[in-house]
């Protein structure tokens, strides 16, 4: 059996029949006859090229969390596919937490001021114990988490160590991981009552541009939104026109419908916007030991663990 693991993460891993292929160029013929593909930030153009080409794939390993790429690829329907799940929640919920640090504590406003040489008087020295109007502390906040899979599971209790109040955000409500979670159905009620909107959506058609005008609406003026999900959840100039109309406190955004962000993209120039350049994840933590754990599967004929359902 035929195994591709890419050049673009630095696998600690040792498997008979494995060879290392080149994720910036097409896999080579001699190679199209592999049995199993293991991918991580491959071009979609390449991805495309492979599901044309090797002929004899039988399964597709994914350490990226959402399949959507894979998926956009045109495998065909009898290949399996199996994502990263799991292999960065420790990452995205840091970074995420760095976001919403930043915001609070207004980060992005103090580093404007530096490179200008300027001392921000106005974010310095005596300040309100409790600011209702303004989100500048996770003490007492409340975090909405629209999307609560592993990532917000590890992320949630960090919030609430820092003294915030979680409600999660799925298709089935209920409880999870000891927090409350309700379905987008009860946003009407809960959204009005957010301090921050934390998107960890997957890319999907029923997800595109989940958060428009209508939901952005529901968000009290002081809110901010941070999104570590897909850019694509967000559409970016209902987005904008909040900001600048002082609807939405702010918005600290790790993902893009157009990644990179142009630069005449007008996010750029927003003070209450902070870009994170897709930054959250990128390191796939454990992925040696879901690889072995998925060919081990594979080659018994068990299930393997996070196959993804395809339409």
């Amino acid at each position: 059996m035929k195994i591709l693991l890419p050049d673009s993460v630095d696998l600690d891993l040792w498997v008979e029949g494995a060879v290392t292929y080149a994720v910036a160029e097409p896999i080579p013929e001699e190679h199209t006859d592999a049995d199993v593909l293991v991918v991580w930030n491959n071009p979609g153009r390449h991805l495309a090229d492979a599901a044309r080409r090797l002929h004899r794939l039988r399964w597709v390993q994914t350490l990226a969390a959402g399949p959507d790429a894979v998926l956009n690829a045109g495998f065909a329907p009898e290949v399996l596919i199996t994502n990263g799940a799991g292999l960065h929640d420790d990452t995205v919920a840091e970074h995420t937490l760095a976001l919403l640090l930043a915001a609070a504590r207004r980060v992005n406003l103090l580093v404007r001021a530096q490179i200008g040489h300027r001392w921000a008087g106005e974010l310095g020295g005596n300040q309100p114990r409790r600011e209702t109007a303004n989100f500048r502390t996770l003490r007492e906040a409340h975090v909405v988490i629209w999307g609560f899979g592993g990532i917000a599971a590890t992320l949630a209790p960090h919030l609430t160590a820092l003294g915030a109040r979680i409600t999660g955000v799925a298709r089935t409500p209920g409880e999870r991981h000891g927090f409350p979670i309700v379905t987008a159905d009860d946003f009407p009620q809960l959204l009005p009552t957010a301090d921050v909107l934390i998107m960890i959506l997957p890319d999907t058609p029923q997800t595109k541009h989940a958060l428009n005008a209508s939901v952005l609406a529901l968000l009290p003026a002081h809110a901010w939104l941070v999104d570590v999900g897909r850019g694509s959840t967000v559409d970016e100039s209902a987005l904008l026109a909040a900001i600048r109309a002082g609807r939405l406190g702010g918005a600290a955004l790790d993902v893009f419908e157009t990644e990179p962000l142009p630069t005449t993209s007008a996010l750029w120039d927003e003070p209450n916007v902070i870009i994170s350049p897709h930054a959250a994840g990128g390191r796939p933590l454990g992925a040696e030991a879901l690889i072995q754990e998925n060919l081990a599967a594979f080659e018994a004929n068990r299930p393997l663990r996070n196959l993804v359902a395809r339409d």
